[in-house]
C-alpha cells in the first residue's frame, strides 16, 4: 500500500499530471465510481479515478433525486434490499449529506379511483416504511411517522388535486436530494480533498487488473498508468470493458413542468397506476419550484446510447397517470423538459421474462478472469454500501493493506447540521447566498471566494442570478472550472448546475457558461 498523495485536491479534466501508478483506479464517476474512490482513499489507498465524459455524465443525473427507504422493495418481498435502502438513506440524511439532502412530505389521496381496500394497502405500506426507518435507526424527527389525513387536510396541503370522491389522504415522508448530480460531484470532490485524483474526460481504452490505458478526450493523449486493482464502475457500459458482464438495462423517464402547472403544491404526489396494486408515478417539487414527473420502467434493448432520450408514449403514459389526480388537465404543452436514464440491472440469464419493473436492484461484484472488479446494479441510495463493498472485493483480490471502510462515518465536503445551515441561510444578506448554502453546505464561502480569486468579478456579479427566470448565479459555474472538473458548456449547464433539463431555459444560459470559461481558463491560476 503507497501513501496516498496530499496534493489532488481539486477535480481536473484530463490528463495532464496523471500518476505513473497507483493502487486502485476507478473507471466510471457516476454516484457508485465518486463512492468507490471516495472509500478507497479513505482507506489509505492510492486512487485515480477517470470518466470518459464526465461527473454524472449517466444514469446518477436522471433520477428522481430521490433518497428512498425502500418501502417498495418492501411491498415486493425484497426485505434485506429495503432495510439496506433504509439504512444508507439515514446515514446520507443525518451524517454524510444533511446538507444536500431533506425531508420530504409525500401523500398518497385516495382519490374515487382507490378503492377502499387499496387505501387500507397503501397505509399498511406507509406504516411497513415507518418500521424500516426505526429498524434502520434514523430520527424521528428527520423523518416523521406517517398518518392519515383528512379530506380538508388534504386539500389545504394539496391544493391543485381533483376533490371530486376525495377522502383524504395518507402523509408519509422520504428523503430528498438537492440534486443528484450535485451529490456525485460532491463525493468525488471529498475524495479529491483527501488525495484522490480525479479526471474526467478522460478514455479507458483498455484495462486488465494490472494496467490501464488512457485518451486524453480533450486533447488526443494517451498515458499509461500502473495498478494493484482495477473497480469498474461504468453502469451501463460496464460490459464494454469487461466482456462477460452482462446487463438489462431499463429506462427510466421523467417529465419537467414549471411552477405555475400546480400552484401551490409543496408536497410530493403518488398517482396511482390503473391496474397495479404498489406502482405509482410521482409528482415531484424540486428546490428551484419546478416538478418533475416520474417514472417509467421500460426495458432498454439494443446498443447504450451515451444519453438515453425519453419516447413520446413515456411521456403520453405519465401525463395520463397524473391529470387523474389533478383538477387542471395537464397537457404537452406543459412538458418544459424530459430526461431518461438507464438502470444498470444485472441479467439474471434465461428464463427472466421481458419486464425490467421487477427484476432485483440488488448490487452485484464481478471479479473477471483479467482481474477487473466490477461492481453493477443497486440504486442511488445504497451508493456507499455499494462501493464499500466493491473496494472489499478489490483489496481481497489484489492483496492490498487497507485500513477498515469509514464511510458511514466520514461527513461529505460542506457537510453540516441541516438546522445550522438553515438559520445561515435564513440570515444570508443576499439570494444567492442562501442559494449557495443550500447547494454546497459550509463550503458555501470556499465557493464564493474562489470564484472572486479566479475571476477577479465582484461579489455581487458572482451572486446574480445568469438570466431573469434562472436562480443558478455565475459562482457555481465558476466553482465548477476551479474546482470540479468542468471542461466545456454541457458540464457546467448539464451536471455542475440542471439548468439543462429544460432547453430553453438551457439557451439563454450559454452566453454565461461560455463567459465564465473564458475568463477562467484565461486566469493566471488555471495555468
Amino acid at each position: 500500500m503507497r501513501t496516498a498523495p496530499r496534493t489532488a485536491t481539486r477535480i481536473t479534466p484530463g490528463l495532464a499530471g496523471l500518476p505513473a501508478e497507483v493502487d486502485v483506479v476507478v473507471v466510471g464517476l457516476g454516484v457508485t465510481g465518486a463512492g468507490v474512490a471516495l472509500d478507497a482513499v479513505s482507506r489509505g489507498l492510492s486512487v485515480l479515478a477517470v470518466d470518459a465524459h464526465d461527473l454524472a455524465f449517466g444514469t446518477s443525473r436522471f433520477s428522481s433525486k430521490l433518497v428512498h427507504g425502500g418501502l417498495r422493495y418492501l411491498a415486493s418481498g425484497q426485505v434485506g434490499i429495503a432495510h439496506e435502502s433504509a439504512v444508507e438513506r439515514g446515514i446520507l440524511m443525518e451524517t454524510t449529506a444533511p446538507h444536500l439532502t431533506r425531508p420530504l412530505p409525500s401523500i398518497i389521496p385516495l382519490s374515487a379511483g382507490v378503492s377502499r381496500p387499496m387505501g387500507t394497502l397503501a397505509g399498511a405500506g406507509l406504516l411497513g416504511g415507518d418500521l424500516l426507518r426505526r429498524a434502520a435507526g434514523t430520527s424521528g424527527d428527520t423523518l416523521p411517522r406517517p398518518r392519515r389525513l383528512s379530506a380538508a387536510e388534504t386539500r389545504r396541503i394539496a391544493p391543485p388535486l381533483r376533490t371530486d370522491g376525495l377522502r383524504g389522504a395518507y402523509l408519509g415522508w422520504d428523503g430528498q436530494l438537492e440534486d443528484d448530480a450535485r451529490l456525485v460531484t460532491t463525493i468525488a470532490r471529498t475524495a479529491a480533498r483527501r488525495g484522490a485524483h480525479v479526471r474526467t474526460h478522460a478514455r479507458v481504452v483498455a484495462a486488465t487488473g494490472r494496467e490501464v490505458r488512457l485518451r486524453d478526450e480533450l486533447t488526443g493523449a494517451t498515458a499509461t498508468v500502473a495498478t494493484r486493482t482495477v473497480v469498474n464502475a461504468a453502469g451501463v457500459w460496464a460490459g464494454d470493458l469487461v466482456d462477460d458482464v452482462r446487463l438489462r438495462p431499463s429506462r427510466g423517464t421523467h417529465l419537467v413542468l414549471r411552477p405555475e402547472t400546480l400552484p401551490g403544491l409543496d408536497v410530493a404526489v403518488f398517482a396511482p397506476i390503473p391496474g397495479e396494486t404498489n406502482r405509482f408515478v410521482l409528482v415531484l417539487p424540486q428546490p428551484d419550484g419546478q416538478f418533475y414527473v416520474g417514472l417509467t420502467d421500460e426495458p432498454a434493448d439494443g446498443p447504450v446510447p451515451d444519453v438515453a432520450q425519453p419516447t413520446e408514449v413515456e411521456i403520453g403514459f405519465l401525463l395520463d397517470v397524473v391529470a387523474a389526480s389533478f383538477a387542471r388537465p395537464l397537457r404537452r404543452a406543459d412538458v418544459v423538459g424530459a430526461f431518461a436514464g438507464l438502470r444498470p440491472l444485472l441479467d439474471s440469464g434465461p428464463g427472466e421474462d421481458d419486464s425490467t419493473a421487477d427484476l432485483s436492484r440488488k448490487h452485484a461484484v464481478l471479479t473477471s478472469s483479467g482481474g477487473v472488479v466490477t461492481i453493477v446494479g443497486g440504486k442511488l441510495t445504497t451508493y456507499r454500501r455499494m462501493a464499500e463493498d466493491a473496494v472489499d472485493a478489490a483489496v481481497a483480490q489484489a492483496g492490498l493493506t487497507a485500513g477498515p471502510c469509514v464511510t458511514a462515518t466520514l461527513p461529505l465536503a460542506g457537510a453540516a447540521p441541516r438546522a445550522e445551515l438553515a438559520d445561515l441561510a435564513a440570515k444570508a444578506a443576499h439570494p444567492g447566498t442562501a442559494r449557495l448554502i443550500r447547494r454546497y453546505g459550509a463550503d458555501a464561502d470556499l465557493v464564493l471566494a474562489a470564484a472572486r480569486e479566479a475571476t477577479g468579478w465582484t461579489e455581487a456579479d458572482l451572486l446574480a442570478p445568469l438570466d431573469d427566470g434562472l436562480a443558478t448565479v455565475a459562482a457555481e459555474l465558476v466553482f465548477g472550472v476551479t474546482h470540479e472538473g468542468a471542461a466545456d458548456v454541457a458540464d457546467l449547464l448539464d451536471r455542475r448546475t440542471r439548468i439543462g433539463l429544460v432547453p430553453a431555459d438551457r439557451a439563454r444560459a450559454v452566453p454565461a457558461a461560455e463567459k465564465v470559461l473564458a475568463v477562467v481558463q484565461e486566469s493566471p491560476l488555471q495555468r
